[in-house]
């Protein structure tokens, strides 16, 4: 309890205390971990206790399992006391949190919109102070409320907010594994004697020996089997014998005690009221606050004002546990009848008082299920679908279930399960819809399926069938799945053209999204001519279509087609952000930073590729994290950075390596080239590039080698293996004959006026140069260096410079140092000076900083900026006054001048 000593936590209170006090000067999370009863309840009184002397408002909350599955529960129990707060959000967090408590009727919202809505609340708590929130049983919060406190937790550091939370052993990080923790170990001995001296003085020297040797230093042990010291049988596990202690006590109370302390046990809220309606109906009499007093009075609960709650969830666990089925059912079916008027928390009750199946529980089952996956709850639709399933007894109902149940598994990540639903399913009939289905399920993500089951020949001929049998849309979903998946492992060319014949032969039109998406994916290089055909009119047909810009932007990507990638990659990223589709928001940031750094565009590039990595760590995307990361390492080596570029690209390769995807090895080499090239060391420049086009090295791929050719070119020429890459010039002009890649042509035109003989280069030259620079200035640029580089070979110093001197000026510009310095070198061995390079805004500043600077000078204020970011408004006023010092300005009207003129 507050107020008695705690022995042996000296250390931990310590950091619990500064941890505390320190919220003004800076928020944060720390995460208390440890076994059952070590104390990670004792810690969060006495940070209650500090927070509550310093003035500091507190929020609390605590996770219960039998509210587990409801969505929010927890986060409504946080925000309870401030959510008058609510009206003061803008619009769409506003309709979000209050749609996702039930409040008002908007559309079902995602759910980091909440998270962005939850965030401001609380930091706008603090206009006058601070906050904390509590957590208790952290372990136990539903899965909607956890994602958004990970979410809340990550984004405190410039709030004077604090989130002191506790987990325990044996389940994962409820917030994710990247928030401060602090762990609990067992007593010392003379501090486990300090706490059983102080609980139990008199005790005889066996029983106290005996004790303190069961307790093995654990704080709750010493304390309550203590209690009944001598009465107590040893078990096999210290947290069985700590529940068979707290069963035994409460079997000595009265009868309708018992029952009362059942339904505390079992509802997942803690009102007194429902406590006492719903032992009345089990009892079929009245119940009252009295009743409750013998087990207040055996320290098992207390009651304050109208609230029930358990001195430990051990004590909740060992009653729900030692009460007989038929107990559980009577009180189960109590609940259902006294929430009737409320589904969400009716709806488990009937489930969990059904004693077989019962379609109507399973059809309601489903609709919650389907509730919750609107609010971004997806545990709990997962666990809604597999009861409902469990309730069927219509075979082919039971099979949809169980198969969407696999499909929201599969979203989640959840291997164990996706296999367990996957088999049980497989085990009974499948129509053919459902067969392709699970086809789908097995591609994705494995689910139990063999392999041979999931190539794409395989998937192809099963798409094929059930668009014969009008399911065109499961046949889209299908093919999708396994061109990404061609794509990512960069094999099987055979399986490829199976997947584009059953593709093309579908009834939708030659521009759907979908269908170029799939085309790109699956035959980049044979299908590059109808992609790039159809690219501009299914951009037009995307209209405001988010996810089909989105997809367009990505196909793009794929052939090659980057100025168009950016401009799609664009016009879908507000939408998204407004919708809070983090998800679909780090792909598409992805895909944004890949084209603009291709194109050398460092200002859209950095901040994507650092959105994107954020965002996709955060929903669980390892492959756009590496996609990123490779990214975010080719802009490095564009600007010069050594030690960035090496270090991104080694976590690319380490994000890729297992799953070997190879179009994030690819990326990752292509960085490694460039800093190479760009720094001169043309001979390692040359073995990087090349292993982009060697079939059997990791970095291959079919489809993205065809954008390093000119860096292969340029590395080969001033490394002395021009006649070296010969083969690899003749098969890149043979992919060019089948496909107008924009990317792949600029290479090709590059590439044969560097490699080609003196007497051939120049009119060479002249083609490489006829690109678009508005569109492509830094493939202009490149082409205009090794043009000047060429002249003055050839002693043509005096035409060298205009050439050398637009290149230079160009790379300026773009912010690419490397290749701007290479152009004053020519130009000083050309007879002319150049001016220095200048530190431009963007080599100051972090990618978020530059992020953050670039929508403050368009105009946006800090809470919109914090909006379209998903940050709180404090963090972004924190980064601006870092940005200021930086660009050495003092005002946001000073930063377009000075953006504009880094871009």
């Amino acid at each position: 309890m507050a107020g008695e000593t705690l022995y042996g936590r000296g250390v931990e209170l310590q950091r619990v205390d500064g941890f505390v006090r320190g919220v003004r000067k800076r928020g944060g999370a720390l995460v208390l971990r440890g076994e059952a009863g070590i104390g990670k309840s004792r810690l969060l009184q006495e940070g209650r206790r500090i927070a509550a002397g310093e003035g500091i408002l507190i929020l609390s909350t605590a996770g219960v399992e039998a509210e587990s599955r409801m969505p929010f529960a927890g986060l409504h129990k946080l925000l309870r006391p401030v959510l008058g707060r609510a009206e003061a959000l803008p619009a769409p967090q506003r309709d979000a949190m209050l749609g996702a408590f039930g409040m008002v009727g908007a559309a079902a919202p995602d759910l980091f919109l909440i998270a962005l809505a939850a965030l401001n609340m609380v930091g706008d708590t603090t206009t006058d102070g601070a906050a904390m929130l509590i957590v208790e049983d952290a372990h136990w919060l539903d899965s909607a409320t956890a994602d958004i406190l990970g979410f809340v937790a990550r984004r405190l550091e410039a709030d004077p907010v604090v989130l002191l939370a506790a987990v325990r052993d044996g389940f994962p990080a409820s917030f994710g594994a990247d928030l401060p923790e602090l762990r609990l170990e067992r007593l010392d001995e003379a501090a486990a004697a300090a706490v059983l001296d102080a609980r139990a003085a008199g005790l005889r020297p066996g029983t106290r020996r005996r004790l303190l040797q069961e307790a093995a230093g654990n704080p709750l042990a010493l304390v309550e089997l203590s209690i009944g010291a001598g009465t107590v049988a040893p078990q096999p596990r210290l947290t069985d014998r700590l529940e068979t202690a707290f069963a035994a006590r409460a079997a000595t109370l009265p009868a309708v005690t018992q029952t009362m302390l059942l339904v505390a046990a079992i509802n997942e809220g803690d009102g007194l009221s429902e406590t006492l309606s719903a032992a009345a109906l089990v009892t079929g009499g009245a119940a009252t606050t009295d009743d409750l007093a013998p087990a207040v009075a055996a320290a098992l609960i207390e009651v304050d004002d109208d609230r029930v709650r358990f001195r430990h969830p051990l004590m909740r666990s060992a009653i729900h546990q030692r009460a007989g089925i038929g107990r559980r059912l009577a009180v189960h079916a109590a609940l259902a009848r006294m929430f009737a008027d409320q589904p969400s928390r009716g709806i488990w009750h009937r489930a969990a008082s059904c004693q077989g199946p019962d379609e109507e529980v399973a059809a309601d089952l489903e609709r919650a299920a389907t509730l919750a996956r609107g609010q971004g709850a997806m545990m709990s639709a997962l666990s809604a679908l597999e009861r409902a399933a469990r309730l069927t007894a219509d075979p082919g109902r039971r099979v949809a279930r169980l198969l969407r149940a696999a499909e929201t598994a599969v979203e989640l990540g959840r291997h164990d399960v996706v296999s367990r639903l996957v088999d049980e399913a497989s085990a009974l009939e499948l129509s053919a819809r459902q067969r392709a289905q699970l086809l789908w399920i097995g591609a994705s993500f494995g689910g139990g399926l063999r392999d041979e089951h999931r190539r794409p020949a395989a998937v192809s001929a099963v798409a094929e069938q059930v668009a014969a049998d009008g399911h065109v849309d499961v046949a889209l979903r299908l093919l999708n799945g396994a061109a990404l998946r061609s794509f990512w492992t960069g094999s099987d060319a055979r399986g490829g053209h199976g997947i584009v014949e059953v593709a093309e032969a579908l009834p939708i039109g030659r521009d759907d999204p979908d269908l170029v998406a799939i085309l790109a994916f699956a035959a980049p290089i044979e299908r590059g001519a109808v992609v790039i055909d159809g690219l501009r009119r299914s951009a037009a047909r995307a209209g405001g279509d988010v996810e089909a810009l989105r997809l367009v932007g990505s196909a793009a990507v794929i052939v090659g087609a980057f100025d168009l990638a950016g401009t799609c990659c664009a016009g879908a990223l507000a939408g998204l952000r407004a919708q809070g589709r983090l998800g679909l928001l780090a792909r598409a940031l992805g895909a944004q930073a890949w084209s603009a750094a291709h194109l050398a565009d460092l200002n859209v590039g950095i901040p994507a590729a650092e959105e994107c990595t954020r965002l996709a760590r955060e929903t669980s995307q390892p492959l756009f994290v590496g996609i990123g990361q490779a990214t975010a390492a080719v802009l490095a080596a564009l600007r010069g950075d050594e030690a960035g570029t090496q270090e991104l690209a080694a976590a690319a390769d380490q994000s890729a390596m297992s799953g070997g995807v190879r179009p994030v090895l690819a990326t990752a080499q292509l960085a490694r080239g460039l800093l190479a090239l760009g720094t001169g060391r043309y001979a390692s420049a040359y073995e990087h590039l090349l292993r982009m086009h060697q079939p059997y090295d990791s970095s291959f791929h079919p489809a993205l080698r065809c954008f390093a050719l000119a860096e292969l070119a340029d590395a080969a020429v001033h490394s002395g293996h021009r006649e070296d890459v010969t083969e690899v010039m003749a098969e890149m002009e043979l992919l060019g004959r089948r496909t107008p890649s924009p990317a792949l042509h600029g290479g090709l035109r590059h590439a044969r006026a560097v490699l080609a003989g003196d007497d051939e280069a120049e009119p060479l030259f002249e083609a490489a140069l006829r690109v678009d620079a508005g569109r492509w200035p830094f493939t202009r640029a490149r082409a205009q260096l090794a043009y000047g580089q060429w002249l003055r070979r050839q002693r043509r110093v005096a035409d060298s410079r205009a050439p050398l001197r637009a290149a230079r000026d160009t790379f300026d510009t773009l912010g690419t140092i490397p290749w701007g310095e290479q152009a004053r070198q020519e130009l000083r061995a050309a007879g002319e000076t150049s001016r220095r390079q200048t530190v431009e805004a963007r080599d100051r500043l972090t990618a978020q900083e530059l992020q953050i600077a670039q929508m403050a000078a368009e105009g946006l204020t800090n809470r919109q900026i914090g909006e379209r970011l998903y940050l709180s408004h404090r963090t972004v006023s924190s980064h601006l006054h870092r940005i200021f010092p930086k660009l050495e300005i003092t005002s946001r009207s000073e930063l377009g001048a000075i953006l504009g003129r880094a871009g």
